[in-house]
């Protein structure tokens, strides 16, 4: 099966391919030849219901330096001339993004939309997770200080980040002190208009904190990250460390219970973030990572894995 193929996602050449998930991606679907085409969610337009992009038909290859070659730009009509629009393009989750949601929205009734556009709308990390609150940390989403203040006496240690960050950025550790606690709380509503997502600390973070990525609700794999020395953020973003992993009985059981719902959703590639084998922090569903650094540790072709449910769902489609 031959797809043709739109990858929404960030300019080409700003990725780090040694570990970019959406490059590893693009090289398993080409190898499997599938035509692919390159654009950034700028470019969409809409008019008389049809949803266009200008986009470029794009080849890859592991090259540092020379990893992507454009041809010729078009115009290319996504809910026409497309089988598969991949949703790739990093956050932060604000207007933008939620905007391209609603533009793709009007075109996933025709063509395959990875993740499905609405809920991914409707499903922020930090936000789709509170549904499973019983296996989370003790968390507060505020942006009051005297609730914050409270939250710190009764759990002693606390962590205070964006509601809509990614990457490991803006995330703090205040200690039962409460020192810069206030000036925290003021920074982060000066920067953000929503509330923020404050937790009880895990110690267990020194650990790592463990990716588990699902493929259209199955355990594809995962590895654990390491905090780099002197940090409690283990993202690799900002320094952290893959190793191999296994999966807890607790961590299967915690997959288990949103598989059901990730499928009810059309949310096929997932990544969950899981601290202390227990503790479900995040539900990444707007662009997941850790293909690659899976594939290196267990050889799992997970790219592949999300290749084969994609191939599956437009076959049934007719």
């Amino acid at each position: 099966m031959s797809l043709t193929v739109a990858i929404q996602m960030d300019p080409l050449d700003s990725i780090n391919i040694a570990g970019d998930s959406s490059f590893a991606l693009m090289l398993a679907g080409q190898k499997r030849g599938h035509r692919l085409f390159h654009y950034t969610a700028e470019d969409l337009n809409y008019a008389d219901g049809h949803v266009w992009t200008h986009a470029h038909p794009v080849t890859v290859q592991r090259e540092v330096g020379n990893h992507f070659s454009f041809s010729e730009g078009l115009k290319l009509d996504l809910g026409e001339q497309v089988d598969v629009v991949l949703m790739r393009q990093d956050p932060p989750f604000d207007l933008g993004y939620i905007t391209a949601t609603h533009l793709l929205e009007r075109i996933a009734h025709r063509t395959l939309v990875v993740n499905d556009p609405v809920s991914v709308r409707n499903a922020p990390e930090k936000v789709f997770v509170l549904d499973y609150a019983r296996f989370m940390p003790p968390t507060l989403v505020t942006r009051s200080l005297d609730e914050a203040r409270a939250f710190l006496a009764k759990h002693g240690e606390i962590v205070i980040k964006p509601l809509h960050g990614n990457g490991g950025k803006a995330i703090f550790k205040v200690g039962s002190d409460g020192a810069n606690l206030s000036a925290l709380i003021e920074v982060f509503n000066t920067a953000w208009r929503e509330p923020h997502m404050v937790q009880a600390f895990l110690p267990d973070v020194a650990k790592g904190d463990k990716r588990i990525v699902l493929v259209d609700g199955e355990i594809a794999g995962a590895i654990n990250r390491l905090p780099g020395a002197g940090e409690i953020r283990s993202n690799l973003a900002v320094g952290g460390s893959a190793v191999k992993t296994e999966l807890t009985a607790e961590e299967r059981e915690i997959c288990a219970v949103l598989r059901p719902e990730l499928k009810k959703r059309g949310l096929l590639f997932v990544g969950i973030d899981v601290i202390g084998g227990k503790w479900l922090t995040e539900i990444n569903v707007t662009s997941p990572t850790g293909i690659v650094a899976i594939e290196t540790f267990d050889g799992t072709d997970v790219a592949g894995m999300i290749w084969d449910a994609i191939e599956r769902k437009v076959l049934a489609a007719g």
